[in-house]
């Protein structure tokens, strides 16, 4: 016979459990709708990876010019700016190729100089010779009319016509002479003629070799694998050290080819970096997408066609552009690991980028040396040379 206390309380008991169910099964389906949502109206529209690496220029510093080591100014990790000197080299050679190329720069000018003047002499010596000729003419002309009458004898006749094919001869020479000088010098002045065009040249030539002695930093950045030593002999084109251009970092995520179907190139990206953890956020934007995967541009790329296949997802670097104020701030370095969230949201962007870098790179120039060679050239020539003359001048 049953207990009616009793059936009430298993009664109660599994009213109770239901109820637990019911509320359980609502939570999860809560859960499930929540999820959905969030899937569906958030988390589909972004990609994340672990596969990201920080990476930058690596700018490798050469010598133009070969030469012995006298200083090294930098060491490994130092910063420099750009236009520093790196290191100098031993500028003796260069300072005699330097002094040779003046000296004959000023002997250049000399001698043409003296083409200049040469057609004005020779114009004087034509002269001469066109006054001497119709004064040899004339007299030619008065024996020539006395002869007849016996007024001079067939000797002096004869001398008179041998001087002036002699005159006409020697007149024709000089007039020779002076178009091949003017054939040197027409249209030209000192400054700008050929020959002191190439000593000009050949001076800029040795004086840029001196320059190049002092090897200077073509960007701002820290310095990286130095291998240099004072009293090194170095040849043209040797490494020497690395500058790094930090402040211009950016980061390679590597995703996998799943992820790519809507990454357009300007879409806003989210990155922590491991080093700083979770309390740095730096904020960039998609730059471009690699043109293929790292496996098509390894140094052996795997044959898929040969043996047995088996299909590997590939991964694609996507690069990403870092705010350049952050990264002032919590500054990175090579190589370091990245965690990277892109938001896709809006995928109107380009899939191929058409400008990665929104200031072109550029070497350091110093237009100071310049200017102070082309001030030594024009003196060089000023202590060498009259006032320039044109052929047109001198014809």
């Amino acid at each position: 016979m049953n207990n009616p206390a009793t059936d009430s309380s298993n009664a109660a008991a599994t009213g109770k459990r239901n109820q637990r169910l019911l509320i359980l099964g609502a939570v999860v389906a809560l859960s499930a709708v929540a999820y959905s949502a969030y899937y569906f109206l958030h988390s589909r529209y972004f990609e994340e990876t672990d596969d990201a690496y920080v990476a930058s220029d690596m700018v490798q510093i050469t010598s133009e010019v070969s030469g012995t080591v006298l200083s090294v100014n930098v060491d490994n990790t130092q910063h420099v700016e750009r236009g520093q000197v790196l290191l100098e080299l031993d500028p003796a050679d260069a300072q005699i190729a330097v002094a040779a190329a003046e000296a004959e720069l000023a002997r250049t000018v000399r001698t043409v100089r003296g083409l200049f003047s040469k057609s004005s002499g020779l114009k004087a010596v034509i002269n001469a010779r066109q006054i001497a000729l119709q004064s040899a003419r004339e007299d030619l002309q008065r024996r020539l009319k006395v002869a007849n009458e016996g007024g001079v004898s067939a000797e002096e006749l004869q001398h008179s016509k041998d001087q002036v094919a002699q005159l006409e001869a020697a007149l024709a020479t000089s007039t020779e002479e002076l178009e091949t000088n003017n054939a040197q010098v027409e249209n030209t002045t000192i400054a700008n003629h050929p020959q002191v065009l190439a000593a000009i040249a050949n001076l800029r030539q040795a004086s840029l070799a001196l320059k190049r002695t002092h090897v200077v930093a073509p960007v701002s950045g820290a310095v990286a694998r130095r291998n240099v030593e004072i009293g090194s002999r170095i040849a043209a084109g040797t490494p020497l050290l690395a500058v790094v251009p930090l402040e211009n970092a950016w980061v390679d995520a590597n995703f996998k080819e799943v992820q790519l179907e809507h990454m357009r190139v300007g879409q806003p990206v989210e990155v922590y970096s491991d080093i700083y953890g979770k309390d740095v956020k730096y904020h960039g934007k998609i730059a471009g997408l690699g043109a293929g995967s790292g496996a098509a541009f390894a140094l052996l790329p795997p044959q898929n066609a040969s043996g047995n296949w088996i299909k590997i997802v590939q991964r694609v670097p996507v690069r990403i552009a870092l705010d350049p104020q952050e990264l002032a701030k919590n500054p990175l370095r090579i190589g370091l690991s990245m965690r990277v969230s892109v938001d896709m949201h809006n995928t109107d962007g380009s899939l191929v980028a058409t400008q990665v870098r929104t200031a072109p790179q550029q070497v350091v120039v110093s237009g100071e040396h310049d200017s102070q060679l082309d001030l030594k050239i024009a003196d060089i020539i000023k202590r060498n040379s009259r006032e320039p003359k044109t052929a047109s001048g001198v014809l």
